[in-house]
């Protein structure tokens, strides 16, 4: 019989003490590869500075350069943008460039990733700081070579007399050497129309890799003398961990179970052995906490009491306008809970010893990981290192965080490294989920069909969020309650960006859901553009106008203007009002499919980039089936900065913001969340993929914004606006599976 020892939170905090139940150790120790080190080459960086040049570049004796950041590429390439944003300003040749991110001992912290900041943010910081270098370089420059800077330039990583003769390279001025400069916001920055890099499409340097195979993931990395570790939780949430029956897994060699409170895993050196250790442990839990059921939860939202609810716009007086409108419209949208659905479920290794705590995360933001562990487990914020490394997929907020908690644990519990890998059931149903929103708009026209008064309401769930319910530490009675109210539903986007003289926004806090909340790629802005440009549709078909010209009626933005034009003639769109019932029933006659095409616009936060959308679809009604034929996408982020690479993340973000749309929702039965596999919770296969059209509007005199997120959330609204065209059913409820069309087909 084994000895159980009880340990408090207290006693946890300070030794790390927790159950540790030994089996015997097996022979088999699974290869490793070994993790990433810091070279041991050049002088020691300082702590980075974010204020300092030193913490944002590095140029090295042969001529080579790199960059430091703590925004991390996860798939999206900003990478190689930011190799030409510093070789563009440095005039070094792109290709000496690389790149270090999201290394919490290296990199300056200058923000996470999210929020499609990457270029505007992070980007502009990295072009100030080679600016500031560039200024520096010519400064030494000119003492070597006894000119005025005036008379210098820099060429392919050379500094030389503008009118010829001898030069110096960068590698010779400042190679191995500091700057010993802060970053200078007025230095100047090269005029854009001298631009040589910046806006080619230069290529990728990861493609290659994680095209054959040889690209080195989270999931694969190994560390000397590590175990592997998987987590046991409940099968509701909030049940609480009556009994462990440690002889259930008695014959399965080198494993170690860790219990601390209700939290529960196991370890071993041997992967295998992990994971059936978990699967075989017997257990016993109480009940858990009771979850709403998915058929009936936007009735229920509707019904559901406030905690509170707040204006977000007001102008003019929209309830007065609207009751005396010559045509007056209402409609409910809903979007579900949806899971980020990351093809390699979380991965962690944490490394806990008494000196020192060290990560290694596919996390979008190391250093908000790192200040929440620190501050969890009482860990000094010094000694905790999180290295970035890429995983398969993140979109937001995953179970990145929560992995990385119970890596600690297990690491601290068991004193060795700890590799923690979650299994595809844990992420489905453990992820913190995207919100279910309900999307409530009224709308008035006048005489002449325009619109006079407009007003939408965004009910949604409030808490908690993820940040301060991660699974691991409340479990092991580690972390405070969870937030329950506080936060309000998303109202970006909420408004129409048509001209419409009276108008309401307003927010409705509901009370909490056990559902821990995060955010999901666009946040709130895919929910609430699939309602407002949907509706939109909805009045310009009540106003028998043809949904392109009614969208251009009173817009005097150029830009918004242009991706509407563009976009249209892109799929030669031909002027009707929807729905289409001369192209319906002509096409259905000949394979009984019936075709339509839908249009949808977004001025991303009203303030970004702007996406027009044109969609063509052939429905099945028989079947409820709806196959998406062209897309054809017109996009302006202002300046582009790698057209192929912009590309491929508008065709990315149609692509992932169809699935979400067709298919993906986090199924609820009242006890369980049930959606835990691919089956049952499906994605977009290859078969489904329509052709797509990209127009990029390049505007070499606006400023950079992010693309990593607008041109999905016209997706929904043209989506269903093609469906009405084709069939005259109008969906207004995310996603629309073949159950859901057949019903409303009939």
């Amino acid at each position: 019989m084994i000895p159980t020892r009880t340990f408090s939170r207290r006693s946890l905090l300070k030794s790390g003490g927790a159950l540790v139940i030994n089996f015997g150790a097996a022979a088999v120790v699974p290869r490793y590869m070994l993790g990433q080190t810091p070279s041991p080459s050049g002088p020691a960086r300082p702590h980075p500075v974010a204020r300092e040049v030193d913490s944002f570049l590095a140029i090295h004796e042969d001529g080579t350069a790199t960059i430091f950041t703590s925004h991390v590429d996860i798939g999206t390439g900003i990478n190689t943008v930011y190799r030409q944003i510093a070789a563009e300003e440095l005039d070094i040749p792109v290709e000496r460039f690389t790149v270090i991110q999201g290394d919490t001992g290296t990199t300056p912290n200058h923000g996470g990733t999210g929020g499609s900041s990457g270029v505007p943010r992070a980007g502009a910081d990295i072009r100030q700081a080679a600016a500031t270098a560039r200024m520096a370089l010519l400064e030494r420059a000119s003492a070597e070579l006894k000119c005025e800077t005036s008379q210098l330039t820099i060429s392919a990583g050379e500094v030389r007399p503008v009118d010829g003769g001898k030069g110096i390279s960068v590698g010779s001025l400042v190679g191995g050497k500091r700057f010993d400069l802060k970053v200078d916001a007025n230095a100047p920055l090269k005029d854009r129309a001298k631009y040589t890099v910046v806006g080619k499409p230069i290529l990728r340097t990861d493609v290659p890799p994680k095209c054959t195979g040889r690209q080195v993931y989270i999931q694969d990395l190994r560390v000397p003398g590590m175990f592997h570790g998987r987590v046991i939780r409940p099968d509701t949430i909030g049940a609480q961990l009556v009994a462990v029956d440690e002889a259930s897994i008695r014959s399965i060699p080198d494993v170690r179970i860790v219990r601390v409170e209700n939290f529960l895993g196991v370890v071993s050196s041997n992967e295998w052995a992990a994971i059936r250790a978990a699967s075989e442990l017997k257990t016993t839990w109480s009940q858990g906490q009771p979850l709403p059921l998915s058929d009936g939860l936007e009735r229920a939202m509707k019904a559901a009491a406030s905690e509170h609810e707040q204006p977000a716009i007001e102008r003019g007086d929209a309830p007065t306008t609207l009751s005396t409108a010559a045509k007056q419209l209402t409609a409910s949208y809903y979007w579900p809970f949806q899971s980020h659905a990351s093809l390699g479920p979380s991965c962690v290794i944490a490394d806990v010893k008494d000196s020192a705590t060290t990560l290694w995360s596919s996390t979008q933001d190391t250093f908000g990981l790192r200040s929440l562990l620190a501050k969890l487990f009482n860990i000094p914020v010094e000694t905790l290192q999180v290295n970035y490394l890429d995983g398969s997929g993140s979109y937001g907020s995953n179970g990145a965080y929560d992995a990385a908690a119970d890596a600690v644990l297990l690491s601290r519990a068991a004193g060795k490294p700890v590799r923690l890998q979650w299994m595809r059931r844990d992420e489905l149903a453990w992820d913190p989920k995207g919100p279910a929103q309900l999307l409530e708009l009224r709308g008035g026209l006048d005489e002449e069909g325009k619109i006079v008064a407009w007003e939408s309401k965004a009910s949604g769930f409030t808490g908690p969020q993820w940040t301060s319910s991660l699974l691991g530490p409340s479990a092991a009675g580690m972390s405070s309650a969870p937030e329950h109210g506080g936060g309000v539903p998303v109202t970006q986007n909420l408004d129409p960006p048509y001209p419409v003289p009276n108008l309401r926004v307003t927010s409705r806090g509901l009370s909490n859901t056990p559902i821990r909340l995060s955010n999901l790629r666009a946040p709130g802005k895919m929910g609430n553009v699939f309602a407002v440009e949907s509706f939109t549709d909805e009045l310009a078909s009540a106003a028998a106008v043809d949904a392109v010209a009614f969208r251009r009626r009173g817009l005097t933005d150029p830009r918004a203007l242009a991706v509407i034009d563009r976009a249209a003639a892109m799929i030669d769109w031909q002027p009707h009002p929807s729905p289409n019932k001369q192209i319906s029933q002509t096409t259905a006659g000949k394979d009984g499919l019936l075709m339509g095409r839908g249009f949808a616009y977004v001025h991303y936060k009203q303030a970004e980039s702007y996406t027009g959308l044109a969609m063509e679809v052939a429905v099945d009604r028989a079947r409820g089936k709806v196959m998406v034929r062209r897309v054809a996408c017109a996009h302006d982020c202002g300046l582009i900065m790698n057209p192929d690479g912009l590309r491929n993340q508008v065709e990315g973000n149609i692509m992932q913001a169809l699935s979400r749309t067709l298919h993906e929702e986090v199924a609820l039965d009242g006890t369980h969340v049930t959606s835990v596999d691919w089956s049952s919770y499906p994605i977009l296969r290859f078969p489904e993929a329509p052709a797509i059209q990209v127009a990029l509007l390049d505007h070499p005199d606006q400023p950079p914004f992010g693309a990593g997120e607008a041109a999905g959330t016209p997706v929904p609204a043209a989506l269903a606006n093609a469906i009405f065209d084709a069939t005259g059913v109008r969906l207004r409820t995310v996603p629309f599976t073949a159950v859901r069309l057949r019903t409303a087909f009939s």
